[in-house]
């Protein structure tokens, strides 16, 4: 899609959505790496992808449509076929005496308009979408998939267990389709795991999808020890062994996958047969950007000054699963440029990145985090990502890397950002060493979103808030504008439809706070602060709470009191 950059600034300009002297240095960057204006500025988090699809309708003369407010009927939807959906992105959204109306990626493909009107014979209404409302109205085909599953799993199953009751071993035929059939529908419901247990009699299998398991289905033992062993063969680990914990990777092509699927797959023996654990790192996961991580323009703001200086250190604090990683990542995917080197060590690998040179940390092979960094100093290195902090050995290198002109991105466990100093001190890091590398401190959880097609809002009191937050923090975040204005406040909630199975959620979005270093905070620091001073010198300096920015995404509709309260008290 070919937008003129002329027109294309100065309408960013006169939004105002980025300073003059940002819009300069992005536009000679975009003309360096031959990459659109727009979706760099969209790729560094400076302009939301909503935002960008007002500006390209705007140039375009192009209405925006946001698929999740409407309710598409299933025989205007599968007027264009799925095949034809999914590689042209396009969606078909209504159909009246007007004619047929489409929401677009690219409004300006006139082929595929010229392809509609001869094979509908009806007048094309043409309108703008982004990619994740395209995505939306793609999930849409696949919405019986549950029914459609329920009833393949069945009948797999079914047969494998009829074959095994006669006696004879259990087919391959049967136990390869019930392991496609997990795949596949773990994929389309975007499941990031799937959990295979063993119990007494039986085995159940669970999915985690938006960070909570979910039961779908059980079988028996009999097929379980099949499915294991299928599983083992896939990833290339021992079938005959069963009392030791065995670790491999799986590629899988599903139906729905643009590209491969890669699956990290974690057996472990337990006292009723073997556990797996399949991770999902499907390519969709992968195409994410600050900006649609969750973070606010002011963290945004402050990320930027941290990830661009060519020195320093950005730590990322959070429990396991809370999505420091991809945070990292976000960050290494501006960076990737082909005359910078980056380097990572991880345990393990959680994304393949094309561009940046990633290392698996082996223990038989005596190559941990502290030895591997060792090696990768040897490598002439800019950026460096070291999975995790987490020993004294390691922080100390990781320290010396960044006093050495390296920009140096880790993870460190730890409650809050705050948190993050004192731990820092208990790894043996001088004071005078962490206020002069450390750049900034992201800590974060992840809330769940609410479903926007079957969102709902209501009243809520704030006493009934009061309950569940400090008065002070109601105060400060649902202040009230007159002493008439009534003690209640507008939230939302999901009421559950066939397409989130109910739950009212569908994805997740971060809640952050960003700790940017200052001189009242390296001085507080060289005084051994403790993490609650620091927590104050850093909110005294415009630090937005964990908690805070939750409950700001809670009034923007984003997700529910309920769910901030349930992840930010983890």
């Amino acid at each position: 899609m070919m937008i003129d950059e002329t027109a294309l600034a100065r309408l960013i300009t006169e939004m105002r959505l980025v300073s003059e002297e940002v819009l300069q240095e992005v536009q000679k960057s975009a003309m360096k790496s031959k990459v659109p204006l727009l979706s760099l500025l969209v790729s560094e988090g400076y302009v939301s992808e909503r935002e960008a699809a007002e500006i390209t309708g705007d140039i375009l003369g192009v209405s925006v449509v946001r698929i999740s407010d409407i309710s598409i009927p299933d025989h205007v939807l599968r007027m264009i076929p799925l095949v034809v959906a999914r590689a042209q992105r396009i969606i078909a959204i209504s159909c009246d005496e007007r004619g047929l109306a489409v929401a677009m990626e690219d409004p300006t493909n006139l082929q595929v308009c010229d392809f509609l009107v001869k094979k509908t014979g009806m007048p094309l209404r043409v309108f703008l979408a982004t990619a994740s409302d395209i995505d939306l109205g793609l999930s849409l085909y696949t919405k019986d998939i549950g029914k459609t599953f329920d009833e393949m799993m069945t009948a797999h199953v079914k047969t494998a267990e009829q074959r095994s009751g006669k006696g004879g071993e259990l087919s391959d035929a049967p136990i390869i389709r019930i392991v496609d059939t997990l795949f596949l529908y773990a994929y389309q419901n975007k499941a990031s795991d799937i959990h295979i247990e063993p119990r007494a009699e039986t085995a159940v299998v669970r999915f985690r999808i938006d960070g909570i398991l979910y039961d779908v289905l059980s079988f028996s033992r009999k097929i379980h020890e099949q499915v294991v062993a299928r599983l083992k063969v896939l990833s290339k680990l021992r079938t005959d062994e069963h009392q030791v914990p065995q670790d491999g990777k799986i590629r899988v092509s599903l139906e729905g996958s643009d590209s491969p699927v890669d699956v990290r797959l974690s057996v472990v023996p337990t006292t009723d047969g073997e556990k797996i654990v399949l991770r999902l790192l499907a390519e969709h996961v992968r195409q994410f950007s600050l900006s649609t991580l969750g973070f606010a323009p002011q963290d945004l703001e402050k990320m930027a000054d941290a990830y661009r200086k060519p020195h320093g250190m950005i730590l990322s604090t959070g429990p396991t699963g809370s999505g420091k990683t991809t945070t990292l990542y976000a960050i290494l995917k501006i960076l990737n440029k082909p005359n910078i080197n980056i380097m990572t060590i991880e345990d393990p690998v959680e994304y393949d990145m094309a561009g940046i040179n990633q290392i698996q940390v082996n223990q038989r092979a005596n190559l941990t985090f502290a030895t591997g960094l060792r090696s990768i100093l040897r490598q002439d290195p800019n950026i460096i990502l070291v999975g995790e902090i987490r020993d004294e050995e390691t922080s100390g290198i990781a320290i010396n890397l960044a006093m050495t002109g390296h920009l140096v991105l880790s993870t460190l466990h730890a409650n809050d950002a705050a948190t993050t100093i004192p731990r820092l001190l208990d790894l043996g890091v001088e004071p005078f060493l962490i206020a002069s590398t450390v750049s900034v401190i992201v800590a974060q959880r992840l809330v769940r979103k609410i479903h926007e097609p079957c969102r709902v809002s209501e009243e809520v009191s704030l006493d009934l808030l009061r309950k569940e937050l400090s008065a002070e923090l109601v105060q400060k975040m649902f202040p009230k504008k007159s002493s008439s204005q009534k003690e209640t406040t507008r939230v939302y909630r999901g009421k559950g439809c066939s397409l989130c199975h109910g739950s009212g959620y569908a994805g997740r979005v971060g809640i952050f706070e960003v700790l940017s270093m200052d001189e009242a905070l390296r001085h507080a620091i060289m005084e051994r602060a403790t993490a609650s001073e620091i927590q104050t010198i850093a909110k005294q300096g415009g630090m937005r709470t964990m908690i805070e920015d939750g409950i700001e995404k809670v009034r923007q509709g984003i997700t529910t009191l309920d769910e901030v309260i349930r992840v930010a008290r983890e």
